[in-house]
């Protein structure tokens, strides 16, 4: 557990910088989608749901990606 820890706080690269901005994006659009207040079609409800999963799968994998090759 402490090198998850670890390598979450350590210097993310440039490009999974943008990755995981991505993904917190879609988690943020598909989380929307979910909470919408009006009555959506069952398709449309899950595939938001599908959106949120993926963005947050991207950004999770993006944040504990790290430059340091020694581990």
């Amino acid at each position: 557990m402490k090198k998850i820890i670890k390598r979450a706080k350590a210097p993310t690269p440039k490009f999974f910088k943008v990755l995981r901005t991505i993904g917190l994006t879609l988690a943020a659009v598909g989380g929307t989608i979910l909470a919408a207040p009006i009555a959506l079609p069952a398709i449309i409800t899950t595939v938001g749901g599908y959106i949120a999963v993926a963005g947050g799968v991207l950004s999770a994998a993006s944040q504990l990606t790290t430059t340091d090759d020694s581990q």
